[in-house]
């Protein structure tokens, strides 16, 4: 299961993860990934109707609320973030009814964000699924009902990387253009561009020859390679190295 995030007035992608399933734990770290690259806790977010989104959504957006007195704060969900869900009923493969509802703020409020976020004139979330739609297009395992099937996690993992940073940088929306000067009717923009991330629309071996800037404090592969060799020292699986002397 594959749960991506998109910034709608920029239209940028946030990334995704992969779990077998879709559950509470999917939902906590896709929805961390989304508080990461937050500004604020000024959020709409819409999603559909499966339940987990509302604890998930109360767990990592939550603050402490500081009253002066002695012992722990009191965790509670900022009055900024919003919360809608669009559940749709189905008979079979035919859809049957639509409900929208309000679950974190109030109806004034999402309708409020909404209009400011240019994200349409009521909760949907169909921003979202036209970039599943790029997604399945761009990524063949991804195809529904296909024979390319993905063995393991690893390729599906690096194809979502891949295809999502070329939709941010490399492949102008058209929604996102502007009106242009010197003879020119429209001036393209990238999803990046929107978010002031880059100034031009990138070249893939732009995107492809763009050097990462390691995290502070991330594992360096040898430290990851020595861990995994201890767990499995401890495990029985392999032998374990020898300590080395330091003098």
């Amino acid at each position: 299961m594959r749960l991506p995030w998109l910034a709608v007035p920029s239209r940028l992608w946030l990334g995704g993860d992969l779990s077998p399933a879709r559950d509470g734990a999917l939902v906590t770290a896709t929805l961390r990934r989304v508080a990461a690259c937050a500004a604020s806790t000024a959020l709409l977010i819409c999603v559909d109707g499966f339940a987990a989104y509302v604890g998930a959504v109360r767990t990592v957006f939550r603050v402490a609320l500081r009253t002066g007195r002695p012992g722990r704060p009191r965790l509670v969900l900022p009055e900024t973030v919003l919360l809608a869900q669009v559940v749709k009923s189905h008979q079979g493969r035919r859809l049957v009814d639509v409900t929208r509802r309000v679950v974190f703020g109030t109806a004034e409020a999402v309708a409020t964000a909404i209009t400011a976020t240019r994200g349409g004139t009521q909760i949907n979330t169909s921003y979202i699924e036209r970039l599943n739609a790029t997604f399945r297009a761009a990524l063949a395992p991804l195809t529904r009902r296909g024979r390319r099937l993905a063995h393991g996690t690893a390729l599906l993992t690096s194809g979502m990387w891949l295809v999502g940073t070329t939709y941010n940088f490399c492949w102008p929306h058209a929604s996102l253009r502007l009106p242009a000067l010197g003879g020119r009717k429209w001036q393209e923009r990238t999803p990046a561009m929107a978010a002031g991330l880059t100034d031009h629309v990138w070249t893939m071996e732009e995107l492809l020859r763009y050097r990462v800037l390691p995290v502070t404090g991330a594992p360096t592969p040898h430290q990851t390679d020595e861990v995994g060799r201890a767990r499995a020292a401890r495990r029985g699986r392999v032998k374990a190295p020898p300590a080395e002397a330091v003098a």
